[in-house]
């Protein structure tokens, strides 16, 4: 994919420049002027605009082909752009199209003149793949995207893909409000792909103060990417560090799902905002037919919510018998990290936060430290952080399923921000009797106005 490409080229100027900075500085402190080349006559510049009336008597296709060397050749066909040597165009409409072609030489843009294309007949073969009608609704037809704010399809507006690996998910909510810093709630708007007489695309974006904006669209299957010529897609608003602040072309999207009803964009974050590095950000939306009909399927809260315990049966599970005790574990090859909203977490495991939020350096705690809680001489606690050892006392409450160590935290993690540092938690999820295969759910923290629980999972151990 060309976000691939792109994250590749990212790394190998940075490969580049470690290795000829030094030469660099060496030059700079040289008296002697370097100038760039000066940039080609207009007069020089030679490329064609064929249309092959042998494949398309209608003139659809169009071959065009730059024959002037040493020049970055930029082609602007009306539907879609290109900075191909030689690219074949495929006109799905009858009309007169305006081939605009420039080049890049000696760091100058050189614009030659338009060449008018006339295709005087429609071939809708171009535009009958399912993607096109997926997109579109086909020939003839348009189609109106929303953005999932409401998580209709689960994955909320948007999520965080790693360029170099797209199975590896950053952050994947339920909902926009779950990280305002990106995409607050509210009414973004809608886009059209439209194909009413052409690939025309417009939008109305009202989160950004009802900026209307109409432009055209092309697909390219094969690389599995869409380009907007005029316009950008409905998008974050208030400028953040991972917001549209990071991001250069808002032209070009990889398309990492397109069905009936689902549409899923990723644009590359390919500038480093406050060291995040590369990111590609996939803006989720639905068609507004779905979003229409959408019918919320009434689910429960996850199995062991908000657990009920028989007296004293908290402190057993937590500390075995009286006369031996249990060591708990976080859980780092399952799920570690969840945030409960409303009764539903939304990791699976580990990786779904991998990085922003469970990292290697929380592998590395978890792999050394333990905590034990027994009943032998009373309720104690026991933290192995890392080697070092803290002991002190625990007490619950079991009209709230409260936790409270006295003296004592849960495993810590310094350099994380999720570190938990208050001695108190509370028992969010459990499961009485199938603690040794399910474990416990601690939380730490708690946002009342989403019902939000934010909590580690510990498993029990025998270290």
């Amino acid at each position: 994919m060309d976000i691939i490409k792109n994250i590749d080229m990212i790394r190998f100027s940075k490969i580049l420049t470690a290795l000829f900075l030094p030469l660099i500085v060496m030059m700079a402190c040289q008296k002697e002027n370097y100038n760039l080349e000066s940039a080609i006559d207009k007069s020089s510049v030679k490329f064609t605009v064929v249309q092959d009336l042998a494949v398309d008597p209608g003139g659809n296709t169009v071959v065009l082909t730059n024959e002037t060397p040493g020049v970055l050749p930029m082609w602007d066909y009306g539907t879609g752009r290109s900075t191909r040597m030689k690219d074949t165009v495929r006109f799905a409409f009858k009309g007169t199209y305006m081939v605009k072609f420039s080049v890049l030489s000696g760091g100058t843009e050189v614009k030659l003149d338009s060449v008018p294309v006339v295709v005087t007949a429609d071939n809708l073969s171009y535009v009958q793949d399912k993607e096109w009608i997926d997109l579109t609704g086909g020939p003839g037809n348009e189609k109106v995207w929303l953005l999932d704010t409401e998580g209709k399809k689960g994955a909320g507006p948007i999520t965080f893909l790693d360029p170099a690996n797209f199975s590896n998910v950053w952050w994947w909510p339920g909902t926009a409000d779950v990280y305002p810093g990106v995409m607050a709630a509210g009414n973004y708007g809608s886009m059209t792909f439209s194909l009413k007489g052409g690939p025309f695309f417009r939008n109305e974006k009202l989160i950004e103060g009802g900026v209307k904006e109409n432009g055209t669209f092309s697909l390219d299957l094969n690389a599995k990417t869409l380009t907007l010529n005029g316009a950008t897609i409905l998008r974050s608003y208030k400028p953040s560090k991972n917001g549209i602040t990071g991001i250069s072309n808002w032209s070009k999207y990889s398309i990492i799902e397109l069905t009936e009803s689902s549409l899923r964009l990723g644009v590359l974050r390919d500038k480093d905002v406050d060291g995040e590095g590369p990111a590609i950000l996939v803006y989720n939306f639905i068609s507004k037919e779905y979003s229409d009909n959408w019918v919320p399927v009434e689910t429960g809260p996850d199995e062991g919510f908000n657990p009920s315990f028989k007296k004293g049966e908290l402190l057993s599970m937590l500390a075995g018998s009286s006369t031996s005790g249990r060591i708990w574990l976080l859980d780092a090859a399952g799920n570690a990290v969840d945030w409960i909203g409303k009764g539903k977490g939304w990791t699976k495991s580990s990786n779904d936060s991998r990085d922003w939020g469970w990292n290697k350096s929380w592998d590395d705690v978890a792999g050394k430290s333990w905590i034990l809680f027994d009943r032998i001489g009373g309720q104690n606690y026991t933290r192995n952080q890392n080697g070092v050892y803290s002991r002190g006392q625990f007490t619950i409450n079991e009209e709230t399923n409260e936790v409270t160590l006295l003296g004592n935290t849960l495993i810590q993690n310094p350099d994380s921000w999720m570190n938990p540092t208050n001695n108190v938690f509370k028992v969010v999820k459990a499961f009485p009797g199938k603690e040794g295969t399910k474990g416990i759910w601690f939380g730490t923290s708690y946002t009342a106005e989403k019902d939000e629980w934010f909590a580690f999972h510990y498993v029990l151990g025998s270290k």
